[in-house]
């Protein structure tokens, strides 16, 4: 057993053939599993202030190059991927310090509920970890989501409980594509600030339910 399989000792191997995920999905599913279906199995898109705000200060950092800052070797817009997990992205920067690679997550002030908001981020953050950790071959134990709001970074270390938390995430989301049907809506909160709320149309089912309770 090598140090890749002691990292990921519960790793169910991407099936054979299909497509890599992207590794925005995983938070995508975090945040609201319908909304990831609708996304990448519906093909569902649509943008609002948010999503249009968090696409503005990526391309600040999205531009392929690699520079040498202060000893530490910067990539921007790095592709990245594991085979072993079938996933595939862009990482926003990855800082090379001494050959270990650390990845960091650039965020724009997002209006979602704290918890699940840093949870959804440090999902897709450890994903990114997995992959440069298969690409790499190292161990990679930490990265950081920089905040475009406080142009501060936030550590976030890759512990053996998000690990698990990432890996049960992709299989959910895995199963979650091989349904026929889309899941319930949220209904909550999180579809105030979501862009696919006039093609979700979360309120819906309990409106047709309320209007059939009053019929004779």
């Amino acid at each position: 057993m090598d140090e890749l399989d002691e990292l990921l000792p519960e790793a169910e191997p991407a099936p054979a053939g299909l497509e890599p995920l992207p590794l925005s999905a995983l938070a995508q599913y975090t945040y609201c599993p319908r909304r990831a279906a609708l996304i990448l199995l519906e093909g569902e898109w649509e943008d609002n202030e948010f999503t249009l705000r968090g696409a503005r200060a990526h391309q600040q950092v999205d531009v392929p190059e690699g520079l040498l800052r202060e000893g530490v070797w910067v990539e921007r817009a790095l592709p990245i991927w594991s085979e072993r997990l079938g996933l595939s992205g862009r990482a926003d920067v990855v800082e090379f310090v001494e050959g270990v690679p650390y990845p960091v997550e650039y965020k724009v002030g997002r209006r979602w509920p704290r918890e699940l908001a840093r949870r959804a981020a440090e999902v897709q953050l450890c994903a990114q970890a997995l992959c440069l950790e298969e690409m790499f071959r190292v161990s990679v134990p930490e990265g950081a989501l920089f905040s475009k709001a406080s142009q501060r970074r936030r550590v976030v270390r890759f512990t053996p409980e998000l690990r698990a938390l990432t890996l049960s995430t992709l299989s959910a989301l895995r199963k979650l594509l091989q349904q026929e049907r889309l899941p319930p809506p949220a209904a909550d909160e999180r579809c105030r600030y979501c862009s696919l709320i006039s093609v979700c149309m979360p309120h819906l089912p309990q409106a047709l339910q309320a209007w059939q309770a009053q019929q004779p």
